[in-house]
């Protein structure tokens, strides 16, 4: 994951600021989320439950990227879908439900863990959180394709301008 997110870095970085940030917070989350699970380089021999502090944190960025994503990038998104014709639309059509699976497992383990996580519940909480690793996974890829219909339509009509 976080090899990814720096080759979409370099690949987009300095394109539109809004990838740039939401490109950082990205970064910001794959970090936050190996420590949670206990990841390389983050991983510990002693793998002890996170602290409720550590999920919180975690939430939050959860939700600061969610947030980033949906109300900075895929509006910046659906305006040159406008500008860039069908095609463009048409991707983000198919695309956003499928990466609104992974915003509704986000937004549910936000709700069951950030304020209350408990040692009843951290049995489930290793699975939880591995699956919602691997919706991240995925909607990283997704919204990959976006960025990169984003940046090409971009670059297009600066070139032509």
């Amino acid at each position: 994951m976080y090899r990814r997110v720096q080759a979409a870095q370099q690949k987009w970085g300095g394109a539109l600021t809004a990838i740039d940030h939401w490109l950082e917070e990205r970064q910001q989350l794959i970090i936050s989320y190996c420590k949670l699970a206990g990841l390389p380089p983050f991983d510990d021999k002693q793998r002890a439950k996170p602290s409720q502090e550590a999920v919180q944190e975690f939430c939050q960025i959860l939700m600061d990227y969610l947030s980033a994503g949906h109300f900075e990038v895929y509006e910046q998104i659906v305006s040159e879908c406008a500008v860039n014709g069908t095609d463009s639309r048409q991707l983000a059509n198919r695309l956003y439900p499928k990466i609104a699976v992974s915003t509704d497992l986000a937004l549910d383990f936000n709700d069951k863990y950030a304020d209350h996580f408990s040692t009843r519940q951290s049995g489930a909480f290793d699975l939880e959180l591995s699956d919602l690793g691997q919706a991240l996974e995925e909607r990283f890829e997704l919204e990959d394709e976006l960025i990169h219909t984003l940046h090409h339509k971009h670059s297009d009509r600066q070139t032509t301008a």
